[in-house]
């Protein structure tokens, strides 16, 4: 009689597991994409290369090739203008959001009196920012209000901003980098009210490390300025990427240039000249992100 062979399932190296896992992680992701997503991005595509005209009948779409990409560039007189200040911004506020962010997650992972209420205080814009308070702001008094403190906090901050120019480029230095101080002033609430998400994530990749590590370079006579550089910046700068990446994503969303797109389309009813536009900043975005994405990620250290 012959014995028939047991098969056995061959355990899985730690890269499968890591693999494997990391598939069921963005699984619901990829099937979101699939049926809810994929379509309207081909349907939106398609738009963007038509001609569409809605009547009693229904809706005309005539191709027309690439036409409204070529009124989205060169005859739209706000389009190219709104776009390059987009990506102004974006350059501007990413650096500051994320170094910002960086610098409140170490303070706030100290131990001190009152460090809860401080986190929650530092993530309240979001809370702010969302949907319901958003509307709320956008149609009562509270926007009134708003406008009326940003007035005030904006001849305040042009106030300040400019003796700040003035004593640096005395001190020698450079103008660049003085425009680009200045400037960071003068978006302080913009740079605190993007910095929620960021510092919850800084500030969980910081609660991983190992104390042991802290202790160690202790021990070794590490200040505390060495012991940022040599082990938290190192072991949270697979975060950085995280929060460059959520960042300039967020930075993207919400400007004037989505809000011409959808005034476009939905205001003008000019919906193949909207999807041209929205596919181009697509592009914009997917360059940038790509740049980004390339650059930092030859710097990250990765610990296993």
């Amino acid at each position: 009689m012959t014995k028939k062979k047991r098969f056995t399932l061959k355990p899985k190296t730690y890269q499968e597991q890591k693999a494997f896992w990391g598939f069921i992680f963005v699984l619901p992701w990829l099937l979101g994409f699939i049926f809810f997503f994929l379509m309207p991005l081909i349907n939106s595509f398609r738009y963007s290369l038509s001609k569409i005209t809605a009547n009693s009948s229904g809706m005309m779409i005539e191709f027309i090739g690439f036409d409204n990409y070529v009124t989205a560039l060169t005859k739209n007189t706000s389009f190219n203008r709104t776009l390059v200040e987009s990506i102004g911004d974006m350059l501007i506020n990413v650096p500051l959001v994320v170094i910002f962010s960086l610098f409140l997650a170490v303070l706030l992972n100290q131990k001190f009196f009152g460090r809860s209420p401080a986190r929650a205080v530092f993530f309240l814009p979001v809370i702010l920012a969302s949907g319901v308070i958003l509307t709320l702001e956008s149609t009562s008094l509270i926007q009134a209000v708003n406008d009326q403190n940003a007035g005030e906090s904006g001849i305040t901050g042009a106030f300040t901003s400019f003796e700040l120019q003035r004593l640096m480029l005395q001190a020698g230095v450079s103008e660049t980098i003085v425009l680009y101080l200045t400037g960071a002033v003068d978006r302080i609430y913009e740079i605190i009210s993007m910095s929620g998400v960021q510092i919850l994530i800084f500030l969980a990749g910081i609660q991983t490390i190992s104390p042991h590590l802290y202790e160690a370079s202790k021990v070794e006579g590490a200040t505390g300025y060495e012991s940022f550089w040599k082990i938290t910046f190192p072991m949270v700068s697979p975060l950085i990427l995280v929060n460059v990446i959520y960042t300039i994503i967020d930075s993207f969303s919400h400007n004037d240039l989505t809000t011409l797109i959808r005034d476009t389309g939905f205001t003008s009813f000019n919906f193949g000249l909207s999807s041209a536009m929205a596919w181009i900043y697509f592009i914009c975005i997917a360059i940038i992100l790509a740049i980004s994405t390339w650059i930092i990620s030859k710097r990250v250290f990765y610990h296993e």
